[in-house]
């Protein structure tokens, strides 16, 4: 079934993927949550191995998709995870291939694989003359990406369609993958040197996701959004962002119909207002650290999600989360709540109480929107 054309983004965590978004649809609850295990977890339970075959072979990951459904179900039978039918079988084979590896790939960096973990690039960065130069890869010649549009066509073989989305990472992350350290210093001492890596990143990712889109909709899945991620911005002041980063999100956000940020589970204060300025965001998260109500205010029209980190999850006492899912639901909502990277360790009976504690909320600010709907 094709995408639907929203104008909001949800969190979206297939089994084992790394997190990114998808479309809404309007019918999410007030307080959404939304489990995503890692990579660690399905390799303990059910021993699946997410070496490189995992993310070369759409048949093999949609078998190993279709072991891990089961084991979710049966530990959370309440709860429909995303990137399955109703009937528990996966329809999402491509989301999740290359983790957050693949943008590194494309321009040049090797990937090593885990067996228990997401991918990685490797690989020396890019001494200064060579950053100088960077030029966009030439996509129809680059074997990476051409058989990530094989990998869509062979989904779609298997499943009737070509559903995912692949991890665009954003401009700044890919550019620290490639300079590493060397890109913060730029920023500095060779402003124009780090525009370049920019400009290369920004480029790259219009043009390979236009041409993935396109091959998507070939097989009947459309995607009108691009969302990218700014996890590596909590390195940088608001200043730096405004003047060198600022203009290659909204060149992006100016390339699709549909725009989302992700920022990590960190406080978003410092460039809050910058944000507030990428026209029509559909889409924004961050850390309970923020000043949440501020972030109601300034982006009314987003989907707002709030990352709830592993560690709190596991290590909070039950009266504390319960306060925090308060809070957001009282300041942030109606938004998601991202529980991400769910290790191995971590109870499944702090899961359910968290899932059936989102389901209690949503409940009862359904009722008061009923009653205020009401009122003469």
């Amino acid at each position: 079934m094709p995408a639907i054309a929203s104008r909001q983004l949800l969190y979206y965590i297939p089994l084992s993927a790394i997190p990114g978004r998808r479309p809404a649809d309007g019918t999410e609850s007030f307080l959404r949550p939304e489990v995503g295990f890692n990579p660690n977890w399905f390799h303990v339970r059910c021993g699946i191995d997410f070496s490189e075959r995992w993310h070369e072979d759409p048949g093999f990951r949609l078998e190993t998709l279709r072991v891990m459904a089961d084991e979710v179900r049966r530990r959370f039978p309440d709860h429909a995870f995303s990137g399955l039918d109703p009937d528990g079988e996966p329809r999402d084979a491509l989301t999740g291939a290359f983790g957050a590896a693949a943008m590194g790939r494309i321009l040049g960096l090797s990937i090593r694989y885990f067996p228990n973990a997401w991918p990685a690039n490797v690989g020396p960065s890019l001494p200064d003359d060579a950053a100088a130069r960077l030029e966009p890869p030439d996509l129809v010649g680059n074997a990476f990406f051409q058989g990530i549009l094989r990998q869509a066509d062979r989904a779609a073989e298997l499943t009737g369609t070509a559903e995912g989305y692949l991890h665009w990472q954003g401009v700044l992350n890919t550019a620290y993958r490639l300079r590493g350290e060397a890109v913060f210093t730029d920023l500095i001492e060779d402003p124009p040197r780090a525009h370049r890596v920019f400009e290369v990143v920004t480029t790259t990712m219009i043009e390979g996701a236009r041409a993935l889109y396109a091959h998507q909709r070939r097989h009947g899945f459309e995607v009108r959004f691009l969302s990218v991620a700014n996890c590596m911005l909590n390195m940088i002041g608001p200043a730096q962002y405004r003047e060198h980063l600022l203009p290659y999100d909204r060149r992006l956000r100016e390339a699709f119909e549909v725009f989302g940020i992700h920022n990590c589970a960190w406080s978003i204060d410092p460039h809050m207002e910058a944000y507030a300025g990428i026209r029509d965001l559909a889409y924004i998260d961050m850390g309970l650290d923020s000043d949440l109500r501020r972030a109601r205010r300034l982006f009314p029209r987003a989907r707002r999600n709030l990352l709830y980190t592993p560690m709190d999850l596991k290590r909070k006492p039950w009266a504390a989360i319960r306060a925090d899912l308060n809070r957001i639901a009282e300041e942030l909502g109606p938004c998601d709540l991202g529980l991400p990277d769910i290790e191995a360790d971590v109870p499944d009976e702090r899961i359910l109480a968290v899932l059936g504690y989102c389901r209690e909320v949503s409940a009862r600010y359904a009722q008061r929107s009923q009653a205020a709907r009401a009122e003469p």
